[in-house]
């Protein structure tokens, strides 16, 4: 399981603070792969609200103290407000990866509100955009370094997040087209199931019965990127945590995240990463 998170003054204590209108507490990920299962349950919920973006696989929510489940797939965030209770659980086998980030302040349910996110909102679709991951990252790389102004670029990541959820929800207000949300909901989980596999866009897109032009068009609307920067990104963030928590060499890395030729795999690995995988792993070492 790999897990990467920060926490406001370095305290897991949850916190209720009305100092500021918006105060980003806590944020992290969990990426489930190897451990079983992954549960939580706080019957009495925090003292804080919380927002959990499903990035990849699937996670069960357990709604109203309900012994039934809630599955929400990918592409979809879950708000959990104060003092709500809390039961959720993560599968190994279903490949979960998840970004959260916990906050309070003096005017947030008015900013929920403001953004598009009402008091009876739980489950959020917001298609499944890197734009999303690129968000949670930074502000767990802000929460870690704790550089000058911090708690301020936490606020502002916080609110274009907002921002990116109420666009989503703008666009669900219009009438969906069922074929095409299918299609690319589709699309998405077979990337995700087959990354590490040599998938061809065209035959693909000939298997749904789809032009590749047109695939592509709607893909890149649905999802904010090509299907082939999708599988890519997919590609190196797996890579990055197997970099991270393995102790295999970067040949081997680099085939088990679909690569044959190592040599190819770490000139693309630095053409999004700026750095080697070699490079990658020396600097996670001397970070320890």
């Amino acid at each position: 399981m790999y897990i990467n998170s920060a926490y406001l003054n370095r305290s897991l204590v949850d916190f209720k603070d009305k100092s500021r209108p918006l105060i980003v507490g806590s944020c992290g990920t969990y990426h489930l792969y190897t451990r079983p299962k992954l549960p939580t349950h706080r019957p009495r919920g925090r003292r804080d609200f919380q927002i959990l973006y499903i990035a990849s696989g699937k996670a069960h929510f357990y709604f109203d103290k309900s012994d039934k489940d809630t599955v929400v797939t990918a592409g979809h965030i879950v708000i959990y407000r104060p003092k709500e209770p809390q039961r959720y659980v993560y599968y190994g086998t279903e490949q979960t990866e998840v970004y959260w980030v916990h906050f309070t302040g003096g005017n947030v349910t008015n900013i929920l509100r403001f953004y598009g996110i009402t008091d009876d909102m739980r489950v959020i679709s917001t298609g499944a955009s890197f734009e999303y991951t690129r968000i949670f990252k930074q502000m767990i790389q802000e929460l870690q370094r704790c550089q000058t102004h911090y708690p301020d670029l936490l606020t502002l990541l916080l609110l274009q997040l907002l921002i990116q959820i109420h666009r989503q929800i703008g666009r669900d207000h219009h009438k969906k087209d069922a074929y095409l949300e299918t299609e690319m909901e589709l699309a998405i989980q077979f990337f995700n199931d087959n990354y590490n596999t040599d998938i061809s866009i065209e035959e693909y897109a000939a298997s749904r019965g789809m032009s590749v032009s047109w695939f592509i068009r709607n893909f890149k609307q649905y999802a904010h990127t090509t299907p082939m920067q999708y599988l890519v990104e997919r590609r190196m963030t797996n890579a990055q945590m197997l970099l991270e928590t393995t102790n295999y060499n970067v040949s081997e890395i680099g085939n088990l995240v679909g690569y044959d030729n190592p040599l190819y795999f770490s000139r693309i690995f630095r053409r999004q990463k700026g750095m080697s995988p070699t490079e990658y792993r020396k600097q996670g070492a001397e970070g320890l």
